[in-house]
């Protein structure tokens, strides 16, 4: 396996692309063969080092609306369909919003996202938002981002007008599993969105959620699909179960198949930000493998529901690793 894991760095390295047979193969490695998962996260290293460079991407992200949620996404503790406890609110004003920003970027963020709870945003509530990414654009240094869920090319053209350069909006899980998550919408309403965001000119940050009771090949698959959309950034989430939501009761999926699968999303997708997001704070110390094996951006300080991790810990951990921030 080592050998094998040698020949597909080398064929990433020259300009060719792993097949999903090969992928498959690499997510066989079981968790006692060491020098297998050791060769696997120093090719992912390598690889990233040539396409992806040395600097780290720092987001962060502010739950600007909470809770009540159509959808019934399940793993989601903001879905209405589920009884989890959460905070409830309505969209922040923007006294909090900039105060936010600002901390942020004090602390060392690159980028900084409003993220709201539904299905999508409209009316009164768009316009806001426009207003308030139009003033965040001006008032800060920060690269604006933005996560919203379903929007239409018209909402898009308006936010990418208001100053936001990138839209979140995750695939979640492989095309096939898709509909073992969520019933309230489609694998392919998630496409739309991400057609229009792309069609407006922003850039599309993209990823999905690991540990959801979804089959490795259901993984593998999931990191083929968007590497076919033009990704600049996947976040990679691993599930953090939440009691009141039908992946409550789930097991952690393990950190050594999680570390595996962030090296594996190195070997189909070269060139991207591959994003350490919710729910890394499983890995505990293991975290700083991670930035050896081919992640090169982390979602900083706390999340939606769940806490996260400070800002200078994230910083001095990525500096040891040798990256530039």
């Amino acid at each position: 396996m080592k050998q094998f894991i040698h020949e597909m760095t080398e064929k990433i390295l020259n300009g060719g692309k792993i097949a999903f047979d090969e992928a498959m193969k690499i997510m066989s490695i079981t968790e006692s063969d060491v020098e297998s998962l050791e060769a696997l996260y120093e090719g992912a290293n390598e690889i990233r080092k040539k396409f992806a460079g040395n600097k780290v991407d720092l987001c962060t992200i502010m739950n600007a609306k909470s809770g009540k949620c159509s959808e019934d996404c399940k793993y989601c503790a903001q879905s209405a369909h589920y009884h989890t406890g959460i905070g409830e609110y309505d969209l922040v004003d923007y006294d909090q919003v900039i105060e936010r920003a600002k901390e942020m970027e004090r602390e060392g963020a690159h980028r900084f996202s409003l993220v709201t709870s539904g299905r999508g945003v409209d009316g009164e509530e768009f316009e806001k938002l426009v207003e308030m990414y139009g003033r965040l654009s001006k008032e800060t240094s920060l690269k604006i981002c933005a996560s919203h869920g379903i929007i239409s090319h018209e909402q898009a053209l308006r936010l990418k007008g208001a100053g936001v350069s990138m839209y979140h909006h995750n695939v979640e899980t492989s095309s096939d599993y898709y509909e073992e998550i969520c019933t309230t919408h489609t694998y392919q309403d998630r496409l739309d969105t991400i057609r229009n965001i792309q069609e407006a000119g922003m850039e599309l940050c993209c990823g999905g959620i690991i540990g959801m009771g979804e089959s490795v090949e259901d993984r593998v698959k999931m990191a083929f699909e968007i590497g076919e959309l033009g990704v600049k950034s996947i976040p990679v989430n691993i599930l953090n179960p939440i009691k009141g939501t039908p992946l409550g009761d789930l097991e952690l999926l393990s950190p050594v198949e999680a570390l595996k699968t962030m090296a594996l999303y190195r070997f189909v997708i070269p060139d991207c930000y591959i994003r350490y997001a919710g729910g890394r704070m499983i890995l505990g110390e293991l975290q700083k493998i991670g930035f050896r094996a081919g992640v090169n951006a982390a979602l900083v300080g706390n999340y939606l529901t769940t806490i996260g991790s400070k800002i200078e810990d994230d910083i001095q951990l990525i500096r040891c690793e040798g990256f530039d921030i």
